[in-house]
């Protein structure tokens, strides 16, 4: 008796040991693909996105703000200086225009800073009514947001302290992230839970108007965030649960999705650069796609972090900021 109750309990033991936590991600198969981690740097805040400037890093960390890293040393980074006070909300995603970093943090809306000194940023303050801020892109000297439910926003960068509103245009479901297409004809939109959404702005001007809605397509998953090509009418989508896709919309009458991949984790953030594609995927890490053909995209690598979010790229280096484990510096083969 007391033998077989000694076994049940080995097996019971077992069984519980292979569960492992709920969270817990299944074994990557496939390698790094020669992507190798230089070196990690732990912010004082949840790091959600990253942008690179020269030899800078600036890190949004939710509740934490804005920290600048300097990046000279990828081996050995080290901060420049932490930036919070005058930023509202949870700082998420963040783009660059010349000296001006935008920062934003859904309902609070949108915050300014002046980077020119990266030891000591400004804000500024601006009449900038964009909520809900989510992604955004630059063009010129617009600025254009993503605003969920109320689809996006178009902004006119006048200077350094003057950001004009010019209006809003309502896309398909929740817009999540903006590109603007390679010609700069089209916006391209994450319109989360009804996928990719095409729309004119040939005529943006001075940025007043409404921007017709050419076509939409559905994507599987929560379209996240958006990315044009830089020379074709491709556009490549992170799309959550549901992976990565590329969308053709070279014939705005058939916008259609032409490829994809099943990221297993929740594709957050993508960028492309020289027939390669990179996607945060929260618990799987970064994740690497070649799409030298474009309908049939292969992952040729995968790094593990614990939780990535946003991602950066140069020459040499992918940058990736993980909630958990802060700005993660990654060498490219």
């Amino acid at each position: 008796m007391q033998k077989i109750l000694y076994t049940v309990l080995f097996i019971g033991l077992t069984f519980l040991a292979s569960c492992g936590t709920p969270n817990e991600p299944e074994s990557i198969v496939g390698g790094d693909g020669g992507y190798k981690i230089v070196s990690k740097f732990t912010t004082s805040g949840n790091a959600e996105d990253v942008l690179i400037k020269d030899t800078v890093a600036y890190v949004t960390q939710g509740e934490g703000g804005l920290m600048i890293i300097n990046i000279a040393n990828k081996i050995n980074p080290g901060k420049l200086s932490n930036f919070n006070y005058f930023l509202r909300g949870y700082s998420n995603k963040i783009v660059l225009k010349d000296t001006l970093v935008f920062i934003s943090a859904g309902a609070w809306g949108l915050s300014v800073v002046d980077i020119s000194d990266p030891l000591n940023p400004a804000g500024i303050e601006t009449n900038q009514p964009v909520k809900p801020a989510k992604g955004m892109d630059v063009t010129n000297n617009f600025l254009i947001s993503a605003v969920g439910e109320e689809g996006f926003q178009v902004s006119k960068i006048v200077d350094v302290n003057h950001i004009d509103p010019r209006g809003k245009t309502s896309s398909v479901g929740f817009a999540q992230g903006v590109s603007v297409s390679h010609d700069s004809i089209h916006l391209l939109v994450a319109c989360g839970e009804m996928g990719f959404a095409i729309h004119d702005i040939s005529y943006l001007e001075e940025g007043y108007g409404n921007y017709a809605l050419i076509n939409w397509t559905d994507t599987p998953g929560y379209a996240e965030d958006v990315v044009s090509h830089p020379s074709l009418p491709y556009a490549f989508m992170a799309c959550g649960t549901g992976g990565f896709f590329i969308v053709d919309y070279s014939d705005s009458a058939n916008v259609k999705v032409i490829g994809g991949y099943s990221t297993g984790g929740y594709a957050k953030e993508v960028v492309y650069k020289e027939n390669k594609v990179y996607v945060t995927t929260g618990l799987r890490g970064l994740q690497i796609f070649d799409v030298s053909n474009i309908t049939s995209p292969v992952r040729i690598g995968t790094v593990q972090t614990k939780l990535a979010k946003g991602l950066a790229i140069d020459d040499k280096y992918v940058y990736v900021a993980d909630e958990h484990e802060g700005l993660v510096i990654i060498s490219i083969p």
